[in-house]
């Protein structure tokens, strides 16, 4: 063979596409949760080999002799599934957060998983009742409000889960947007236990003053299906800010006065019921009325104007529609965003009988 059939050839194996192993994990972290002291917990991370040659573990290291790991020693095959289990000793009260190193033919560095959790003397169980349930699961709420938020604000809604099931579930919450963001603690839980998911809400994400709304969904495993026994229905309230105005603009501002805060409704056998709330601004200067929103369906309004001079008022008509409010899982409100700093969110809210 000649120099250019052999120069050839090497750009040929060259060009091939590259079978490298490839660690995938279905999670690389995994929250324990509470863990009682001196009560080892052992936690199992779901692997698999997504490379086109096997894939051999040479070691697997942990960060401290506190924490014992088992691993395959037999070369894995390509698209095969493989578990690494990790014990952790607990002998030591307090917040941990363990690291383990899995060295393989796959790559020059390891690839890191992390084992984390609070060890605890006791053990104290979420002590509420947990009404709603989707499927063998239950929690203890399925709406979640963020009220009179303010831009920079970052609070936090938790979610507490009731594992009824006889398998060990791994909760996540899904379509989340990106204002919110999520986490369940421990990651996964056993049957007859406990866990909860915190949501922690970014309003500085938020676009608009007002009320925003949206889905989530509890999941039982990663990539579960949506559905709507599995819906959490999450608002937020964004008010504007009030905090630089001088005492002069305070003294010469706008002030919102209604008429009432509260509707009785009783639709009497109709479909439908008109009432009226009139808006008035007795303050010194143009009152601003941002919005006005509806927290659930079955509410339609009519606001004729949303400028209103000092001395002014208006009849904000409300109709309500009775099949679509006796469906709604929370309470019927309406909402005002005004710039009036001492009342900038005004709700008015309806009762059904």
């Amino acid at each position: 063979m000649d120099k250019k059939t052999i120069f050839l050839s090497l750009l040929a194996l060259a060009a091939l596409p590259a079978t490298a192993q490839k660690i995938v994990a279905e999670r690389d972290v995994i929250d324990c949760g509470k863990v009682m002291y001196e009560h080892p917990v052992t936690v199992s991370y779901e692997l698999r080999n997504d490379g086109g040659s096997q894939l051999l573990i040479n070691d697997v290291k942990t960060s401290c002799g506190c924490t014992t790991v088992s691993f395959p020693r037999d070369p894995i095959a390509p698209d095969a599934s493989f578990t690494v289990s990790a014990t952790y000793d607990a002998r030591q009260l307090g917040h941990f957060n363990k690291q383990i190193g899995i060295y393989s033919n796959a790559s020059d560095k390891p690839m890191l998983l992390g084992l984390k959790g609070v060890v605890v003397e006791k053990i104290v169980d979420f002590s509420g009742e947990y009404p709603y349930s989707i499927g063998d699961v239950r929690i203890d709420i399925n709406n979640i409000e963020f009220d009179d938020v303010s831009s920079g604000d970052m609070p936090v809604q938790k979610i507490h889960i009731q594992n009824n099931s006889t398998a060990t579930i791994a909760p996540v919450l899904m379509h989340l947007p990106d204002y919110l963001k999520a986490y369940v603690s421990p990651t996964r839980i056993a049957p007859g236990h406990a866990g909860e998911a915190t949501v922690t809400l970014l309003s500085k994400k938020l676009r608009n003053f007002g009320l925003t709304q949206t889905s989530i969904y509890l999941g039982m495993f990663p990539g579960d299906k949506v559905s709507q026994e599995k819906e959490i229905e999450v608002s937020a309230v964004l008010l504007p800010g009030f905090s630089t105005l001088t005492d002069f603009q305070r003294a010469n501002a706008p002030v919102l006065k209604l008429s009432s805060y509260k509707l009785d409704i009783d639709f009497e056998g109709k479909s439908k019921k008109q009432d009226v709330i009139m808006v008035q601004n007795v303050g010194k200067s143009m009152l601003e009325v941002q919005s006005v929103q509806v927290f659930t369906s079955g509410i339609e309004l009519v606001l004729p104007k949303s400028q209103l001079a000092p001395g002014e008022e208006v009849k904000m008509k409300i109709t309500t529609r009775a099949k679509e409010l006796r469906n709604v899982r929370t309470q019927p409100r309406i909402l005002m965003i005004t710039n009036d700093p001492d009342n900038a969110k005004a709700v008015i809210t309806l009762n059904v009988k």
